[in-house]
């Protein structure tokens, strides 16, 4: 059986990548001062950023269900099943429009929308253990099973540079912001499951780097079963802060040395709302199906 395996560009795979993997990724749009741009094809990180940092009226979409439809259609000629993975149904509608549009002939049995609630870095394992799970032999209904079975086995930390952006999406109010921004609070958000929310404050970049060393620490101890670490994916993801994410990869490292530990920047759709110079701390539990096949691989 053929299986083609779609995500969107909330997981910070590129489309470059995406053929490199052999995967689809649908762009997410962008509106910007009345115009629509779609992430890495019409909107480079540079060129969005640039934007952000000018005050543009920037807002997130979801991709069309025409725009859907046609992707399926096309690797529905080519393949017996399509994988779908979306952003978390908690942060974007598009999962949700997915869902029901599977539920439709001619894609009913045949594409399978998986809600497994994750957004960036995470999302990308999520496709990466989708591609394994086909590998080992599962089908769509399988793979889409499994995904969702271990959704809640991951959590991001994020760190913000400022309040304004925040105090822009109305995630805080003009009054917190300026008393925070007075005070030099530096906010520790968790995404965990459906909602980005708030998780600690800070008062330097330092300490909430030490936050978040810590709050990982207690999800490997507790929710995730790993506390040594060697079970469990790290990643430090940023916005447009690509020296410090460094900086804080070799903290991270000198904690877990036994650790995969990658670098990669948050989607655009996170960056809208938290602005630039942004750190992220994030683990995902391995499934057991990746330890069978590295053990596979060794023996």
């Amino acid at each position: 059986m053929k299986i083609a395996v779609v995500t969107d560009s909330n997981s910070g795979i590129t489309q470059k990548q995406g053929a490199e993997m052999g995967i689809s990724v649908l762009p997410m749009p962008f509106m910007i001062d009345g115009g629509t741009y779609f992430e890495d094809i019409t909107l480079t990180q540079e060129a969005f950023y640039e934007k952000l940092k000018g005050n543009a009226d920037i807002s997130t979409s979801q991709p069309s269900p025409e725009s859907v439809m046609e992707l399926w259609d096309r690797l529905l000629k080519e393949n017996d099943q399509v994988v779908h993975i979306p952003m978390s149904s908690g942060l974007s509608s598009s999962c949700g429009t997915s869902m029901m549009l599977a539920e439709e002939e001619p894609y009913a049995g045949r594409v399978f929308v998986v809600d497994n609630q994750r957004i960036s870095v995470t999302q990308y394992q999520s496709v990466k253990d989708a591609l394994l799970l086909i590998k080992r032999g599962a089908d769509g209904a399988q793979v889409k099973e499994r995904l969702q079975e271990t959704k809640f086995d991951s959590v991001i930390f994020i760190t913000v540079d400022t309040l304004k952006y925040l105090k822009k999406g109305g995630r805080v109010t003009p009054a917190a912001a300026a008393l925070g921004t007075l005070l030099k609070i530096k906010p520790v958000l968790i995404i965990l499951g459906e909602k980005l929310d708030a998780f600690a404050k800070a008062r330097t970049m330092k300490q909430a780097k030490t936050m978040m060393l810590s709050a990982i620490q207690k999800e490997l101890e507790t929710r995730l079963g790993d506390p040594e670490c060697r079970h469990t994916h790290l990643a430090i993801a940023h916005t447009q802060n690509a020296e410090a994410a460094e900086e804080f990869k070799q903290e991270v490292m000198e904690r877990y040395p036994q650790a995969d530990i990658v670098i990669a920047p948050l989607s655009l759709s996170i960056s809208c709302h938290i602005g630039p110079g942004s750190l992220a701390l994030t683990a995902t539990r391995k499934m057991v199906e990746e330890d069978e096949e590295a053990q596979e691989n060794r023996v």
